[in-house]
């Protein structure tokens, strides 16, 4: 799906500004809502999550639909062209309504959707409806329980319980544009670069039309033409995390022209390690999250600039989407600026025996004949692919967060989804599953057929906790067993940290303190260092970021190395040392 922007042939204009918004209250689609305009609505910004904007703990809690409208004009010059409606994002799932009329629905709350607006909308003032509804549960990716209760002199009570450990943020996260094309369009590029400088591409059209291709530098000088579905770039600057060069592959097909940014970069595994551009490169990064006080999950420009202003400052060079894709306009600043990314699914949750807060109960050596996510998790994985596929800065998949990999029916499930996501790339990038400390070089069903062992561990925080020295043989020894077993595959550890209040010192390193969490970070790196096949290290987690409410989380997760307002904690500047030092390529050689 390509990204809208603007050319000689397509407009696009934003609907993001302040829409009315109303919860509800069970006889919003019985009333028909979507027909007329909203009662007792309240304003709610787009894009944004609406549960910390209003102040309102009936909003913040809501389980549910909820519906969101505004007006719009359109020109009749508009009109004669194709016309889409397009959404970056809404959590979780949604049905569109123009002038009453059902467009669309989608399910899904982190990959962009569209529905053409030509026969439904009319020259001058159009009425959009949109709801939204938040709940996740067994069908759902993330995944969630929705459990209803009985209680004395209340009665029924319905509870929505998150299957992972963030907060579930709704609403229109992402940005709304309507844009415009000639009827004859160019609706999709895929490109494949060499290091020899020849590219290979895919162009999709629809209708008739004359088609040229051609590629053009930084400066935009043209460099090279398209023939047969391929070009050749002569002396490449090649994509890498110091030097992010961008070209342009431009395409025109009638009088329809779009610009598709490109970089020339390879990504494979051999013998341990993971090459980029044929060097074995080094991950030093973050876990992340889409979060950020006020805003929630919904997307924001200044955050994400300042985010990749402190990767950055602390001398990091990736992160991973944990645990869902982020937002286009955050893969098209990595490719800007060079952090290279993981891209996962948000595949959360699959694990009926384990939470992240290990709260919520469920059963164990169950969850394959659970969950009925299989063909939502197929879809997710075609559609972000499909998005993110000609960002230089993606280097690889990931299939799930922490599933029960360790469970009999994991390999029955995953391993056709990752024979999908390499046989939907036409960059052949590696695919990978994160798991949890319960799946072991013994126990896991999935190692065997991904590219890269990514590992979440946290022993000295939740075993072995305030115990470094016993955490360290606990570590040492699991790697030994991951190399003994798997001595082709490199390992990154995606997820390593302590929980760490802002503020909090001690002589001795204590539990929450911040020493605590600059030691038990450089035990891990110690460690790391002795393993040659351990080619990366994304601590968990960036910043502190809101979850569910429980007794194990103090207004949020607190395991970030930034606080929620991004202010570092005094393991950043010991990170900062060590990362400043260590070169993206050949830090293992």
């Amino acid at each position: 799906m390509l990204y809208p922007q603007m050319s000689e042939s397509r407009t696009v204009v934003s609907l993001d500004g302040i829409w009315n918004f109303k919860l509800d209250n069970g006889s919003g689609f019985d009333e028909k809502w979507p027909e007329k305009k909203l009662t007792d609505a309240r304003p709610m910004p787009v894009p944004c999550s609406y549960n910390d904007v209003a102040q309102d703990p009936q909003i913040r809690d809501h389980i549910g639909w909820v519906f969101y409208q505004r007006d719009f004009y359109i020109t009749n010059q508009m009109l004669m062209s194709r016309l889409m409606l397009r959404f970056g994002s809404v959590t979780h799932t949604a049905r569109i309504y123009l002038n009453g009329k059902l467009l669309c629905e989608h399910k899904g709350g982190f990959l962009p959707f569209e529905v053409r607006l030509n026969g439904f909308a009319r020259a001058g003032s159009n009425l959009l409806t949109v709801a939204v509804d938040n709940r996740v549960d067994y069908t759902t990716l993330p995944v969630g329980r929705l459990v209803t209760e009985t209680y004395p002199k209340i009665g029924e009570v319905t509870s929505d319980y998150p299957n992972f450990d963030f907060y579930n943020y709704a609403g229109i996260m992402r940005p709304v544009q309507i844009y415009a094309t000639p009827h004859d369009y160019i609706e999709d590029i895929s490109i494949q670069p060499s290091l020899d400088g020849e590219i290979h591409y895919q162009i999709r059209c629809s209708g008739e039309g004359k088609m040229l291709v051609f590629a053009q530098d930084a400066d935009g000088r043209i460099v090279a033409w398209g023939d047969d579905e391929k070009l050749k770039i002569d002396s490449p600057i090649l994509w890498e995390p110091s030097n992010p060069y961008l070209y342009t592959l431009t395409v025109t097909f009638g009088d329809d022209i779009y610009r598709q940014t490109f970089g020339i970069r390879t990504v494979e595994v051999q013998n341990g390690k993971f090459l980029l551009n044929g060097k074995p490169f080094y991950f030093k990064g973050f876990g992340k999250h889409e979060d950020s006080p006020v805003h929630g999950r919904g997307f924001d420009n200044a955050f994400n600039v300042n985010d990749v202003n402190l990767l950055k400052w602390i001398g990091a060079n990736s992160f991973r989407t944990s645990h869902y894709p982020y937002s286009e306009e955050m893969m098209m600043l990595c490719d800007r600026t060079g952090i290279v990314v993981i891209d996962e699914v948000p595949a959360v949750g699959l694990h009926t025996g384990f939470t992240a807060t290990g709260l919520l109960g469920g059963t164990p050596n169950g969850t394959w004949a659970q969950m009925q996510t299989a063909e939502h998790h197929q879809e997710v994985i075609r559609q972000m692919i499909d998005r993110d596929k000609n960002h230089p800065c993606v280097v690889m998949w990931s299939m799930a967060n922490e599933p029960a990999s360790e469970e009999e029916g994991a390999a029955e499930y995953f391993q056709p989804l990752v024979e999908l996501a390499h046989d939907c790339d036409l960059q052949h990038r590696p695919v990978t599953i994160v798991q949890y400390g319960g799946a072991t070089p013994q126990t896991s069903k999935v190692s065997d057929f991904i590219d890269v062992l990514c590992l979440n561990r946290y022993y000295g925080w939740y075993t072995q906790e305030a115990r470094l020295d016993l955490a360290q043989v606990m570590l040492e020894d699991e790697l030994e067993h991951w190399t003994e077993k798997y001595p082709d595959k490199p390992i990154i550890f995606t997820e390593y940290g302590a929980d760490t209040i802002s503020g909090m010192h001690d002589v001795i390193p204590t539990l929450f303190s911040e020493e605590y969490q600059e030691k038990m970070l450089e035990m891990y790196h110690q460690v790391f260092d002795h393993f040659p096949t351990v080619c990366g290290e994304q601590v968990w987690n960036f910043a502190d970021f809101a979850t569910a409410e429980n007794i194990r989380r103090v207004q949020g997760n607190k395991k970030g190395i930034f606080t929620r307002e991004r202010k570092p904690k005094k393991a950043a500047f010991s990170l900062k040392e060590r990362w400043e030092n260590i070169p993206d390529f050949d830090y293992k050689k």
